[in-house]
C-alpha cells in the first residue's frame, strides 16, 4: 500500500512539472504581469480584401511561398550582433529599380521576439513590400527599468532601440552585400534574391508594438545619437499601444496609434483635443488587451489590427 502510494506521488509531481515546462511565459510587452501561453502562436494567414474595405478573406496563397531569413547583423561600431528576420515580397512583384518595392521596419514589445509579429510581417509581404523585424534586447542588454519617471530611466533603452534602426536602414540600404551577408546565404537553400537597389529606403513605414512603438517614435522625435538631425527616411509610423513616448507631430510623417482598451497611454502621448495634429489617427479597438496585439493573441483582434492598417495606408 505504501509502495502503491509513494509511486502515485512520484506520477502526480511528474504530471506538475511537465504541465509546468509546457506552459510558456510572456512578459508583457511593457508592464511587469505576465500571459501564460500554452500553445504555439496563431499564425493563419488572413487578409483584407482590397476591393472591399473593412472585409476580411482567408488568404489562399500557400505558406511555403513567404521566404525569410534569418540574419545575424554586426553594428561593429557599437560592438553588437542584432538578430534580424527578413521577409522578402512575393515574387510576382518583380521589385527593380524602375518600380521600387516598399520597405517596413518592425520592432517587437519588450520580452517578445522579432519573429512573433508574423500576422504582420506575413501580411505585408502579399502587399509586395520587404519587411525587416528587428531584435532590440539582447541577453546583454539590462532589463527596462519599472522606476518612474520612465522618460528618463527608460531612455537609454529607447535611444539604444532608435540606434539600431537607424544602422539597419543603412546597413540594408548601402552595406547589404558584405562577405558576412553572403557567408550567411550560402547556407539558406530556399533564399531570396535581395539587391538594396530595387528597395525603396528613402520613404520607410516603421511599426513597434508598445516599447517597439516608443522606440520608433523616439527615432522620429528625436533621431539616432550618432546624427546631428532628424532621420529623414521615415515616411510613416504605425503603434500598436505604444504607451510612454508622443508620437511625432511632424506633418510629413503619416502616423497611425492603434489603442488597446485595459491601459491608458502616459500624458502628451496622444494628440489632446483641439491639438493641431492632423498627421496622427488614434483609434482604440475596444475589448482589446494590450498583450494580445502579437502573434500570440485571438484572431479577431489581429484580423481588426491589419483592418485598420490597411485602411490607413490609403491615405
Amino acid at each position: 500500500m505504501n509502495l502503491n502510494l509513494s509511486q502515485a506521488f512520484k506520477a502526480l509531481a511528474f504530471s506538475v512539472l511537465l504541465v509546468s515546462v509546457l506552459v510558456t511565459k510572456v512578459t508583457a510587452a511593457d508592464e511587469s504581469s505576465y500571459s501564460s501561453i500554452t500553445s504555439s502562436p496563431d499564425t493563419s494567414l488572413t487578409t483584407t480584401d482590397s476591393t472591399t474595405t473593412g472585409s476580411t478573406a482567408t488568404s489562399s496563397i500557400s505558406v511555403s511561398k513567404f521566404n525569410s531569413d534569418s540574419l545575424i547583423v554586426e553594428d561593429k561600431s557599437r560592438k553588437r550582433s542584432i538578430p534580424v528576420e527578413l521577409y522578402y515580397p512575393l515574387a510576382e512583384f518583380n521589385c527593380r529599380e524602375a518600380s521600387l518595392c516598399p520597405v517596413m521596419i518592425l520592432s517587437s514589445g519588450y520580452g517578445l521576439l522579432h519573429t512573433e509579429y508574423q500576422f504582420i510581417s506575413q501580411h505585408f509581404q502579399q502587399r509586395g513590400y520587404l519587411v525587416i523585424a528587428v531584435r532590440h534586447e539582447l541577453p546583454s542588454d539590462p532589463p527596462l527599468s519599472r522606476i518612474q519617471p520612465f522618460a528618463e530611466t527608460r531612455h537609454e533603452n529607447w535611444q539604444r532601440g532608435a540606434d539600431t534602426l537607424n544602422f539597419i536602414q543603412h546597413y540594408f540600404s548601402e552595406q547589404y552585400v558584405t562577405s558576412q551577408y553572403l557567408n550567411q546565404k550560402l547556407s539558406l537553400a530556399d533564399s531570396s534574391s535581395y539587391i538594396a537597389e530595387h528597395f525603396d529606403f528613402k520613404h520607410i513605414t516603421l511599426v513597434g508594438h508598445s516599447n517597439g512603438g516608443d522606440i520608433s517614435a523616439l527615432l522620429a522625435n528625436t533621431g539616432a545619437s550618432n546624427i546631428d538631425n532628424k532621420v529623414d527616411y521615415i515616411s510613416r509610423i504605425i503603434t500598436l499601444d505604444h504607451r510612454r513616448v508622443p508620437l511625432p507631430r511632424d506633418p510629413a510623417i503619416k502616423v497611425l496609434s492603434i489603442r488597446a482598451s485595459d491601459y491608458p497611454a502616459d500624458t502628451g502621448v496622444l494628440p489632446s483635443e483641439g491639438e493641431d495634429a492632423s498627421n496622427i489617427s488614434v483609434i482604440m479597438i475596444d475589448g482589446s488587451r494590450h498583450n494580445d496585439m502579437n502573434d500570440y493573441g485571438p484572431k479577431w483582434l489581429k484580423d481588426k489590427i491589419l483592418s485598420l492598417i490597411d485602411d490607413h495606408m490609403q491615405i
